[in-house]
């Protein structure tokens, strides 16, 4: 009997001293601090992003926790006791003693970030709300819905857009007028349509679509004509598309006219247009026109080499024999342009031929007979 009684007294004291133990613990969750986050929107949808969130243990006559709303329209808060609040949202010029949103039954738990939305989108805010309000929210999110829509759109086309001139400069041009063919078609036409245009014309003529390439270009024209702020680069780039569309289809004054309105219109880059004028005019032929462009890109910019052997190449097919004499007569400018690039140049690709032609215009005609013979 005595052992057993014994027994009974030690199971009493470890059920007490377990019962104690779990109440020490549970009071020591209870004094662990909780978490709270969130994101905050208005009744069409919207992030809101000032504001503060705040918890109340009054049903929100007194603020215990008060948390900022972020940029995003998040919020997060710590140090929290645990137990039920009141959620209440208020913006900044909120009068006191009022709110915007309020949320009952909060519960911050011990150890835990707990997650609590302010969506004011949900049905029981926007029952609160007067007929005449719910109708301006259902107009604001139509109109909101409109501008996201055309905000995709533009992110679409620029995308496309950084396609189409990567493209370009990688002369992958059947890729960039798929793209931008589709881009100018959407309707109406984005803000920076006339881009659009533009990279659809370089394709072409990188296609040799002339016609084509001439009515996109043309449209880069009328498009900036109708800009608030005109793009000066865009539309010289488009003038000097332009005039290589036209030397290469042998109308060299139009092409001249397009390659002086480049010139004119962004006079920074007037040396650039006109140097690629010249090059263009060498490229189809016209030793007549090359020359002319020369002497324009020459002015533009004194010390490009190249143009002085562009300068000289093109009066080099006008060079002529004496027939009493046999001597070559050079044309005026053809020697002092290559002497010119000799001296900018002294290491040119172009030197050796320039150094041998300028050579032979120096030995006569009968002299090269004779040594023949």
């Amino acid at each position: 009997m005595k052992l057993r009684t014994t027994i009974s007294r030690a199971a009493a004291m470890l059920f007490s001293i377990s019962v104690l133990a779990l109440c020490a613990l549970s009071a020591g969750a209870q004094g662990i601090p909780g978490k709270i986050h969130g994101h905050v929107t208005d009744p069409a949808g919207m992030s809101k992003t000032t504001g503060s969130v705040s918890l109340s243990g009054d049903m929100g006559h007194t603020m215990k926790y008060t948390f900022q709303v972020g940029p995003t329209g998040d919020y997060a808060g710590d140090a929290i006791a645990p137990g039920t609040y009141t959620l209440v949202f208020r913006m900044p010029d909120t009068p006191a003693g009022q709110f915007v949103d309020q949320i009952e039954t909060v519960k911050i738990v011990a150890s835990e970030d707990t997650l609590q939305d302010v969506d004011m989108s949900r049905k029981e805010y926007l029952d609160k709300m007067t007929p005449e309000m719910r109708k301006q929210v259902e107009e604001f999110k139509k109109k909101n819905a409109e501008v996201s829509k055309t905000n995709q759109v533009i992110k679409t086309l620029n995308a496309d857009l950084a396609a189409a001139r990567a493209a370009n400069r990688d002369k992958k041009y059947e890729e960039a007028e798929t793209l931008m063919l589709k881009d100018t078609s959407v309707v109406p036409l984005p803000p920076q349509g006339e881009t659009l245009w533009y990279e659809l014309g370089m394709a072409q003529l990188g296609l040799k679509k002339w016609d084509d390439a001439t009515n996109s270009l043309k449209k880069t024209l009328d498009v900036s004509a109708t800009s608030k702020k005109p793009n000066p680069e865009l539309i010289a780039g488009a003038h000097s598309a332009l005039g290589e569309v036209l030397a290469r289809t042998n109308k060299p004054d139009d092409a001249q006219a397009e390659y002086d309105l480049a010139a004119k219109t962004n006079p920074a880059k007037a040396a650039f247009y006109l140097g690629n004028e010249t090059v263009v005019f060498s490229q189809v032929g016209n030793s007549d026109a090359q020359a002319v462009s020369a002497d324009k890109a020459i002015a533009a910019d004194p010390k490009n080499a190249i143009q002085y052997y562009l300068k000289g190449q093109a009066l080099a097919g006008k060079i002529t024999v004496d027939p009493k004499t046999g001597a070559y007569i050079t044309p005026p400018g053809m020697l002092d342009a290559y002497n010119k690039y000799l001296e900018l140049a002294p290491t040119g690709q172009f030197v050796a031929d320039v150094k041998a032609l300028i050579a032979a215009t120096q030995t006569k005609v009968e002299s090269k007979i004779k040594n023949k013979k």
